[in-house]
């Protein structure tokens, strides 16, 4: 390890915070020194290891790193300019954009709010839902209804409709908003009786609080952090239909779903959600951006509440640069063929995954799309886990049960094949 790395790692562990790590007791980090395609160079003990990134740093790079034409995008916005209020102003990178959101999503959501992460998304689509009951006379109905296994983000309303239980945030029950909580969906290949049975408790759930519920909110076809489930797309038209009996809206957050990963552009277009949130690979991975889409009559129904306006402003809002990458993205992905591309990586994770299955400890092997999962029994040793995959050539970041992987769209054959020997390993050691 060179003197800088070592200096480097030494302030990152005295001072900075990573995602769900303690402060005091802090697990390894690993020195990123480069990245391009579907590779990471991590520097530190490794030297300068390339590793395949199963992860597209959180889902978010589909076309994996120093894409050429993401990286003009970025530079020729720079050269006019970086950022400017979107109060009172306008861009054509945000206006470029939009007009590309509203193409390539259902017809009726033809709004568009470019806030500045998944999570404040979800708070702004929530803003939405109870500011539209106040303007079509419904005050009084100010909870959502969801299911168990979800989860919408960190802040404070998002956690309100992640699991309360099982999901990330349980030490907050009592101050967060308490939200309606119906059964998770069955899985994704459930027989019809599975699925007509949680369909008719989730209608009794709905039944006994429509007074009070002023919208749905669901990761639709894939929970993604809450446990990486798939479930039956049959599900999402019974929400649709419940949202439609009580005067609810129906709000799909595909942050993690969106941009093709399930093997769908957008899974809004099996169903077509009031209010859909998208982020993570709505950039590439470059800049964080996300943007919430709704229909004109959500919009005329805020409009009558007694702001008028939404109540959400954020600083950086239709940040250019962002804006500029992300249509770059966009064009990226609907130039190819993004669905063989997917299906291609799918097949292959489920050929390569399915002998993990009979290894001892492996409750469950399960893809969707781009999406390749193995749950254990026992929750994983993420160290341990973490280091098998690196010396496999892998980067890999387990959670609770599940070791997983959803690489970039641009991963080779080749890498494809590490791929799935660094998630065994992983198993192996975990």
């Amino acid at each position: 390890m060179t003197a800088v790395a070592a200096d480097v790692l030494a302030f990152d562990r005295a001072h900075l915070w990573h995602p769900y790590t303690s402060m005091t007791e802090p697990t390894p980090v690993r020195l990123v020194t480069g990245a391009s395609g579907a590779r990471l160079r991590l520097g530190d003990v490794y030297d300068g290891r390339d590793v395949v990134d199963g992860m597209s740093s959180w889902w978010s790079a589909i076309h994996g790193y120093r894409h050429p034409v993401l990286d003009a995008a970025l530079r020729e916005q720079a050269a006019e300019f970086s950022h400017v209020m979107f109060g009172g102003l306008t861009h054509a990178p945000a206006v470029e954009l939009g007009s590309r959101l509203v193409a390539m999503t259902p017809e009726p959501l033809e709004r568009v709010f470019l806030a500045d992460s998944g999570s404040v998304s979800v708070e702004v689509a929530m803003k939405m839902v109870l500011q539209y009951q106040r303007g079509v006379g419904r005050p009084d109905r100010t909870r959502m209804l969801t299911v168990l296994g979800g989860y919408h983000g960190d802040t404070f309303d998002c956690m309100s409709v992640t699991d309360p239980v099982g999901g990330m945030h349980a030490m907050w029950q009592g101050l967060l908003p308490q939200q309606v909580f119906a059964p998770q969906p069955p899985a994704a290949a459930a027989p019809d009786a599975d699925i007509a049975q949680w369909a008719t408790t989730l209608r009794h759930v709905a039944d006994q609080h429509h007074h009070e519920l002023a919208g749905i909110i669901v990761e639709p076809l894939l929970q993604g952090a809450g446990g990486m489930w798939p479930y039956p797309p049959a599900c999402l038209q019974v929400l649709r239909e419940i949202a439609d009996e009580h005067g609810l809206l129906l709000v799909f957050d595909e942050i993690a779903t969106g941009f093709g990963r399930t093997g769908h552009l957008f899974v809004s277009d099996l169903v077509t959600p009031d209010i859909l949130c998208v982020g993570k690979a709505l950039t590439g991975g470059y800049l964080t951006l996300a943007a919430v889409l709704t229909t004109d009559a959500v919009a005329r129904g805020i409009s009558a509440s007694e702001s008028g306006v939404v109540m959400h402003g954020p600083t950086f809002m239709g940040n250019p640069l962002a804006c500029a990458v992300a249509s770059a993205s966009i064009d990226v992905l609907l130039g190819q063929d993004w669905a063989a591309t997917v299906g291609h990586i799918g097949d292959r994770l489920s050929s390569g995954l399915a002998p993990l299955r009979d290894l001892p400890g492996v409750r469950d092997v399960r893809t969707l799309g781009a999406v390749g999962v193995v749950q254990l029994d026992h929750d994983v040793d993420v160290v341990a886990a973490t280091d098998a995959a690196i010396e496999a050539g892998v980067w890999l970041r387990p959670f609770r049960d599940l070791v997983y992987a959803m690489p970039p769209y641009v991963i080779s054959d080749d890498e494809l094949d590490t791929l799935v020997a660094g998630i065994g390993a992983a198993v192996r050691a975990g």
